[in-house]
């Protein structure tokens, strides 16, 4: 007699898991498992659901939510929204934008939020429909994505700024600096450059050691700063070379921030351990033509001026023409 292979179990849906308890036991787990907080609106302004997620994204207070429940155990949506409103850093933009959406039902949003404490949270937001198109509500998705925008900018104080000084590098500031020439050269509005280099200062390293030496060039990069605009590009173009560029700078002005960045380092010492160090600057001072290419036209001339500043005894701001006198 042969045997028979008895037959294989069935999976039976039982009418339960076709039912709406089904359906709100899946959407249940399903939202709870998300990464995101999620809000469900319906296209009356009633929340439909929002999970554990949405409440500590947005950090809302457990007796918050206890104290506006209403008599069907939901909260509002004006409730979450006053919640949300308090703890936002531009409130009236982040209203203006939830009211445009509310009215175009078919557009989705994905966008950044600011709180005030310093957490960003990425929003994402989308209608619901039916197949023929009813609008049913809206759904909104939360996620906090602080730690990512904190490693986004190392990433960009790498990429853009030098590490001893926090000034520009040299590729962000010539980015920066041909940025500038375009709109000058369109307004037509004087633009000044200035090309710095300290003097003799390899010797200041072998004396005094390199963390001395980058002691000299920290400090006086924040003495200039303070001398300066805040609109104005400072950048380390090189070991010991600044670059400065100066928007909206004539001449007169052009030559008066150079001599006073010039005094700023010969006045002043500076303090490293037990030890201080005398140091001077040499510079070349240009004006930003309308012939100029790009920012390396006057770069080219500014260091050609540098170098006769150097050869003229130092401590000095040459200008780009030998006629012109920068200082007595």
């Amino acid at each position: 007699m042969m045997d028979v292979e008895p037959e294989p179990k069935r999976r039976y849906h039982t009418a339960y898991q076709s039912s709406a308890e089904f359906d709100r036991s899946l959407l249940r787990t399903i939202q709870e498992a998300s990464p995101d907080g999620i809000l469900v609106v319906d296209g009356d302004g009633v929340i439909v659901s929002y999970n554990q997620r949405f409440i500590e994204t947005w950090q809302i207070p457990t007796d918050y939510l206890d104290a506006n429940l209403d008599e069907n155990g939901t909260i509002p949506e004006e409730k979450l929204m006053n919640a949300a409103l308090a703890q936002l850093k531009d409130p009236e933009a982040f209203i203006r934008r939830v009211q445009e959406l509310y009215e175009r039902p078919y557009e989705e949003d994905h966008t950044e939020l600011e709180l005030r404490n310093g957490t960003v949270l990425e929003r994402h937001s989308m209608g619901l429909h039916a197949d023929n198109g009813h609008y049913f509500g809206r759904v909104w998705f939360f996620r906090d994505i602080t730690d990512r925008k904190q490693r986004e900018c190392v990433l960009r104080d790498m990429a853009w700024y030098d590490p001893l000084t926090k000034e520009l590098n040299r590729g962000h500031f010539l980015e920066r600096a041909n940025e500038e020439v375009e709109r000058a050269q369109r307004s037509h509005t004087p633009i000044g450059l200035l090309m710095l280099d300290l003097d003799h200062f390899k010797d200041v390293n072998d004396q005094y050691g390199h963390a001395a030496g980058d002691k000299v060039l920290e400090v006086v990069c924040k003495r200039w700063r303070a001398a300066l605009r805040s609109v104005d590009l400072l950048g380390r173009v090189g070991g010991e070379e600044f670059a400065i560029l100066l928007p909206d700078s004539d001449w007169e002005t052009t030559q008066s921030v150079a001599e006073r960045l010039r005094a700023v380092v010969a006045d002043q010492t500076v303090s490293s351990g037990e030890v201080e160090i005398d140091c001077t600057l040499s510079g070349g001072v240009v004006q930003v033509r309308l012939e100029d290419q790009n920012i390396h036209d006057a770069l080219s001339r500014a260091d050609e001026a540098l170098y006769r500043a150097k050869a003229n005894g130092r401590n000095r701001m040459e200008p780009e023409h030998p006629h012109q006198k920068c200082r007595a």
